[in-house]
This record gives structure tokens, sequence and C-alpha cells, in this order.
């Protein structure tokens, strides 16, 4: 098994000089699991040089309290040195570690030329394509009674059209390799009707697209109890070949490769027999391991 979707720091704590030691207590906390490889895959976001290219993204969204929020919440984030961060990664490969260097990117309607610009210069093995907000809206912030009034707003449905539109769209840009929690929607329980119409066109974007996609035990964290993605949305990029990684998503050593065990018979059962792996953003099959 792998893990491929780690975070060095949790949501609202400031950042700290990432070391070599760190990521090898990830590794080994992952190993604990079953796991034999990690990717490290910090927030985009909270990088200061990204700051300085996407930090007014916001604004082209009407000044309201949401806004606002949004602009605060990327300040106090924005803090971290992405160069150190790729160089202690690369220290940890180097010092024989079986770690993967990445990253978690959102999408920036219209902007996604300017992230791959700035990240081209950077040795990076895979990068996660994430759609955390519609338009201004943080929808996953579940425990913000503020943001989650928003749904009496916009609406079960119109919620989960913006959501696969933005979700489609990131997957046309070809400038991530993995969608990561393709249902990510759901976190707060809030389901459409019918939700399998938007399931089987998240399905098709990963496939026409040539999406890897990720398979998360942390919703099984989250209000909606449900690993990422929901079992049927799971057959549904089995039967398109849409290849997948396994991840946990934790913001924290306690969490790494939380349920590994689950999610392997998880993926097996959907008659997943490989996962893919990343190297400089060049993607292989590695057989799925039954964990030790």
């Amino acid at each position: 098994m792998i893990d491929y979707h780690l975070h060095l720091w949790p949501h609202g704590q400031a950042d700290v000089e990432p070391t070599v030691e760190y990521l090898a207590g990830y590794v080994e906390a992952a190993a604990s699991e079953g796991v034999v490889e990690i990717a490290v895959t910090e927030h985009l976001y909270r990088f200061a040089q990204v700051g300085k290219v996407l930090g007014n993204f916001f604004q082209r969204y009407p000044e309201t309290p949401m806004r606002a929020l949004m602009e605060t919440y990327w300040r106090n984030n924005s803090t971290a040195d992405l160069d150190k961060y790729v160089e202690v990664a690369h220290a940890a490969k180097a010092a024989g570690l079986p770690v993967v260097v990445g990253l978690e990117v959102d999408y920036y309607e219209g902007e996604m030329d300017l992230v791959s610009d700035l990240l081209r210069g950077y040795p990076l093995d895979v990068l996660l394509g994430s759609v955390h907000w519609i338009a201004d809206w943080p929808f996953d912030h579940v425990d913000d009674s503020f943001v989650q009034s928003r749904w009496s707003e916009i609406g079960t449905e119109g919620a989960w059209e913006g959501y696969t539109r933005a979700l489609e769209e990131l997957a046309a840009t070809q400038s991530v390799d993995v969608l990561a929690h393709p249902d990510l929607i759901k976190v707060a329980g809030h389901l459409p009707a019918v939700p399998e119409e938007y399931f089987d066109r998240m399905a098709e974007a990963a496939r026409d697209c040539g999406m890897v996609a990720e398979v998360s035990s942390a919703g099984w964290r989250k209000p909606i109890g449900e690993v990422y993605p929901a079992p049927y949305l799971l057959d549904k990029f089995a039967a398109y070949g849409v290849e997948i990684t396994t991840a946990s998503d934790a913001h924290s050593l306690s969490g790494v490769s939380f349920k590994s065990e689950e999610l392997r018979s998880y993926v097996v059962a959907a008659g997943y027999h490989s996962l893919a792996t990343f190297s400089k953003r060049r993607k292989k099959l590695t057989p799925v391991v039954p964990s030790v």
C-alpha cells in the first residue's frame, strides 16, 4: 500500500520548518500500517512564493463576508517556504526514505497556467488536484457555521453542480496528476437526489483527461462518514480503467495511513490489483500489497 496524500501542518496551525527527522517519523508511522511509500503533499497555498502569484485570487468575487474570510484565511496560511519544503523532502529521499515529493494544488479558475509556470522550476514527483471551494465558498470547512449556512442559499443540487463542473475543468487543464478526494463535495453529508449523475461526470472527466483518482480514508473522519470516492464512483472508475492511489490525507503524525487496511480491502473488492505511483511526474504501477 501507499499513502499519497500527507500534510506537515494541521489547518490553522502555523508552519514549522520541516526536517528529515520529522519526515522519517511519517515513514515509520506509515510502515507500521503496511504502507511502503508516502507522498508529502502540502497545500500549495501554504507557501509564500504562491501568495505573490495568486494571493489576490479571491478579489475577483464581490466584496462579501465570505470573500473576506477566504482572503484572511489565505493571508494567515501563506507563510511557509516552498524552496525549503522541496529541499528537505529531497534530502529525505537522498537519505533512502521512501518519500515522494508533491503538492496538493487547488483549482484556481482561469489561473492554472500561472500555477504550472510557478511549479515548472521545482523537482516535484506528483501533483494532487483538489476542489476545496466553489467561487469564494470553502464548503469543506465543516466546523464553521457561517460557511455551512451557504448550503441553504446555494442548495444541494447547485453545490454539486458547481463542484462537479470545477472538477471537470481542473482535469481538463492537465496541470495535475491525481484527482484528490474526488467526491469531496459530500463532506458535510449533503447528497443530491441522484448523486450518480454527478458521479458519472466525475468518472468521465478522469477517464477522458487521463487522470488518476485518489481513494482516501479521510472521509471516514468527516460528517459524511464515508470513504472518498463512494462505492458507486469507485466502481465507475474501475469500469473506465481509471488508475488509483490510496491516501489518508493526514495533517499530523497521528493520522498517517489512517485505516490503511480498510482501504486495501475496499480497492481490492472494486477489482483493483495495482496502484499508481509517481516519480518526476511520471506514472508507474505497483501491486496492492497487503498490510503487515
